[in-house]
């Protein structure tokens, strides 16, 4: 598996940056470019395992604190997102979602694997933006949406129909 930076290794557990564990991990995307001229960039990655936050420094200096469980319930994979509109699933029972690992795709973008197994969703730099940028935004409309559902942030998925990860194919 292919890690950002010089500073990464990957253990059993997760990251490591030495012989211990640690509870967070920088990576260094100094090298990395956005997707366009006016797409800011990503200079630091921090993965904070304890608070389960993904720290994010971007070059037009805004700087985003992105917890995992949101990363999760708006990833923008097919599986969340479906193949177009309203066919989203709503995720629950994501709020103690840990992420075991995190890759870089090409130069813009990473993918997540998150301890629920999902790994499926490519972040690139202007969605990361987005979620950082409209954190308490997408907090709200997620509480309207498991309200009008009638389910609990914590209620447990449910059980999938078929094997794959896209249950539509």
């Amino acid at each position: 598996m292919r890690r950002l930076g010089v500073a990464v290794s990957v253990g059993r557990g997760g990251y490591t940056d030495g012989p211990a564990q640690s509870a967070q991990t920088k990576l260094n995307l100094s090298l990395m470019a956005g997707l366009s001229a006016a797409t800011p960039s990503p200079t630091e990655i921090t993965v904070h395992q304890q608070s389960r936050v993904l720290e994010v420094a971007f070059s037009d200096g805004a700087r985003f604190r992105i917890p995992f469980e949101l990363m999760r319930i708006y990833s923008p994979s097919a599986e969340v997102k479906g193949h177009g509109p309203g066919q989203e699933t709503l995720q629950t029972g994501k709020r103690e979602v840990g992420m075991t690992g995190l890759e870089p795709v090409g130069h813009y973008a990473v993918r997540p694997v998150f301890s629920d197994g999902h790994d499926s969703g490519l972040f690139d730099w202007a969605y990361l933006y987005e979620l950082g940028a409209n954190e308490a935004q997408l907090w709200r409309d997620y509480e309207a949406r498991l309200a009008a559902a009638g389910v609990g942030r914590d209620d447990p998925m449910p059980g999938k129909s078929s094997g794959g990860a896209c249950s539509s194919h």
